[in-house]
This record gives structure tokens, C-alpha cells and sequence, in this order.
């Protein structure tokens, strides 16, 4: 009952179209916004900041980066780790060659250099689309990896070839590097999460979000209306790999600590599409909700077991693990495949005008 509209009117039609036409929408968020900021830094221990919080974000922030071009815009896209990679050398870069960089500013202008590496192999969707694509993307995934691995500047010729987060500090604290704080670098994390995610929400609510629906929808009539296709492909492989480099850059500084070329191959590349098929795509909310079942799922399948007095080795909780996801994937593309961000729809929607059947 009390999530109910009656009495919310509209008397403008930019009161309808505002972020939040239902009022407990709003709340809902503040509430969400409040665990986020004050709660869970007070209450969290150092296991869920290393294992959940941070996690969660980095690769919520990774499938919002792939869901702009592939959820809004219709680019397939199998290259999301290696534009992560892009992200992560140009700030180790950035970092190692101009030392007095604010860490934050270094790990924003990350994703100007996957920008660009995103819009020139995405020239190709000018010409090709669907599988031919998602295979063109694929092969820059493979030569950026191959790059890391091959060109040592980028990791300051390193013997080990990885690249090492150094201690980095901004107003006296550190932030990144082996003496930061986890609750310190959650921050961070929260900051650049909010604050892309704001920018998402705003460009997919407007003129540029309705252009790559119309791209997405049907190229052709788009192009027929007048709708630039190019402008419209390469601003989403942009935007999408800009936001991809941020979430590259954070993987790195302020969760892992440490990364080897290897750590951007393909599989983090399935990871994060998963997160985005299961949250579904063209949403926001929904990389964040795919994002906490990817990351929590093998968490729990860790811990609940030894709750309820089973034992199971660490090889079997990998073999569920895997399982459990692709079942998942079969599943919402076949009942739902607009994944769980259609489920939270639905079950608002039955709140709403709850108790009348329609």
C-alpha cells in the first residue's frame, strides 16, 4: 500500500517526463543512496568492501559502459575487457609520468584514451553490423591484449610484465596503492560510479539516448528521418568505451592493485556481457542489479554451505558457480529478455495499481 500514485498529479508535461514521476521513486533511491554513503562505509568490514562493495560497482560501471552501446544503441560488442585494458595502462601512464595528476582526474581521463581507441575500431559498424561486428570487436580484443603483452613501455618495462599501483594520495590520504584504506577506496569507487551513472541516465533520457534507439531499432528508417548513423554509431562506441576505460582504470587502482595483460582477455569480456544480458539490456538499474548476482553469487555459494554444515571444495563451488550463470542466461533470454531490470518493472508496475488486476 504504500507505494501508490494516488494523489501524485501531473499539470505540465515536463512534471510527467521528470526522472521521478512517482514520488516513492525518489525515495526509494535516497534510501539506496544513504546505505551507499553513510551506512555501509560504517558498518562493512574489509571482507565486503574487497569481495562485494567495490566489485559490484567496478563492474556495474564496465556493463553500463557495454549496455550504452549495446543495450541503446544495438553495437554487439566482445572487446569490453581490452578497452578496460586501455583504461588502465594510459593511468598507470598517466600516473607514472606526471606524478603530481590528482588520482581521480588521472582515472577520469582514462577513458579519453579508450574513447578514441573505442571510435577507431568502430568504424567498422559503419559498414557491417550483428555477427560480423561482434566479431571485428573480437579481434581488437585480441591485438590490444596482444599489444599490453608485446609493447613494455606501457608497463615502464617491468620485468614481470604487470603494472603495480603505487601508493597515490590526495588531500594527505591514500587513496590507492597497498597503504589505502578499502573504505577509502570505496569512496572513490562511489564518486566516479555516481557520477557516470548520472551522466548515463541523462544522455539516454535525451536527444542523443532517442538517436541510438532509432539506430538500434531500425538503422535504415533511421537513417531515412534524417538521424546521422554515423555520428550516432561512433558517439556510442565513444561514450561506451570512455565509460568502459573509467571502469578499467578503477579494476586496476582501486580494487586489484595489480594487473598482468592477461587479466583483460576474454573472459572478463563474457563476465561483464553476462552482467549485462542478466541485469538486461538498454537499462541502467538493470547493470547494477546483474552486477550483484555475478559478483554475490559466488560469495554465497562460499558461505552458505558452511552455514548449513555442508562441505564443498573450492573446485565445486567454481562448477556451480558456472553453471548457475549460464542457466541464468538461458533462462532470461528465453522467459525474460530484458533480464531482472524487466522483473523490478513488473513487479513495480503490480505495486502500483495493486489491488486492481491491470
Amino acid at each position: 500500500m504504500l507505494y501508490r500514485t494516488a494523489g501524485q498529479f501531473k499539470t505540465s508535461y515536463k512534471a510527467d517526463q521528470a526522472l521521478f514521476p512517482v514520488r516513492q521513486d525518489a525515495v526509494l533511491l535516497a534510501i539506496i543512496l544513504t546505505f551507499a554513503w553513510v551506512i555501509f562505509p560504517l558498518t562493512a568490514s574489509e571482507f565486503a568492501f574487497q569481495t562485494l562493495l567495490i566489485p559490484i560497482m567496478i563492474y556495474a560501471l564496465a556493463a553500463m559502459g557495454l549496455n550504452i552501446l549495446t543495450g541503446y544503441a544495438g553495437q554487439l560488442s566482445l572487446g569490453t575487457a581490452a578497452f578496460m585494458g586501455v583504461g588502465a595502462y594510459a593511468c598507470y601512464k598517466m600516473i607514472t609520468l606526471m606524478p603530481w595528476l590528482n588520482p581521480v582526474v588521472a582515472i577520469l581521463l582514462s577513458g579519453v584514451f579508450s574513447a578514441g581507441i573505442g571510435v577507431v575500431f568502430g568504424i567498422p559498424s559503419l559498414r557491417i553490423k550483428g555477427f560480423y561486428l561482434a566479431i571485428a570487436t573480437l579481434a581488437a580484443q585480441f591485438f590490444l591484449v596482444w599489444l599490453f603483452e608485446k609493447w613494455s613501455w606501457l608497463y615502464n618495462d617491468n620485468a614481470s610484465g604487470a603494472i603495480q599501483v603505487p601508493n597515490l594520495e590526495m588531500f594527505g590520504t591514500y587513496i590507492a596503492g597497498p597503504q589505502a584504506a578499502s573504505v577509502t577506496e570505496y569512496y572513490v569507487v562511489l564518486f566516479v560510479v555516481s557520477l557516470l551513472t548520472l551522466l548515463c541516465i541523462n544522455l539516454t533520457r535525451g536527444t542523443l539516448g532517442r538517436t541510438w534507439k532509432a539506430t538500434r531499432d531500425m538503422d535504415i528508417a533511421a537513417e531515412l528521418i534524417g538521424i546521422n548513423l554515423m555520428k550516432s554509431k561512433l558517439t556510442a562506441f565513444a561514450i561506451s568505451s570512455y565509460i568502459v576505460g573509467v571502469a578499467g582504470a578503477l579494476y586496476v587502482f582501486m580494487w586489484k592493485g595489480a594487473a598482468e595483460p592477461n587479466v583483460f582477455d576474454i573472459p572478463l569480456s563474457f563476465q561483464v556481457l553476462f552482467i549485462a544480458i542478466i541485469g538486461g539490456l538498454g537499462s541502467i538499474l538493470g547493470n547494477f542489479l546483474g552486477a550483484i548476482l555475478i559478483v554475490g553469487l559466488p560469495v554465497i555459494l562460499n558461505l552458505l554451505p558452511a552455514a548449513i554444515g555442508v562441505q564443498i571444495d573450492s573446485a565445486m563451488v567454481e562448477h556451480l558457480n558456472v553453471m548457475i550463470i549460464g542457466s541464468l542466461i538461458i533462462f532470461f533470454l528465453i522467459v525474460e529478455p530484458h533480464g531482472l531490470a524487466a522483473l523490478w518493472r513488473l513487479i513495480r508496475e503490480k505495486l502500483i495499481i495493486w489491488p486492481f488486476p491491470h
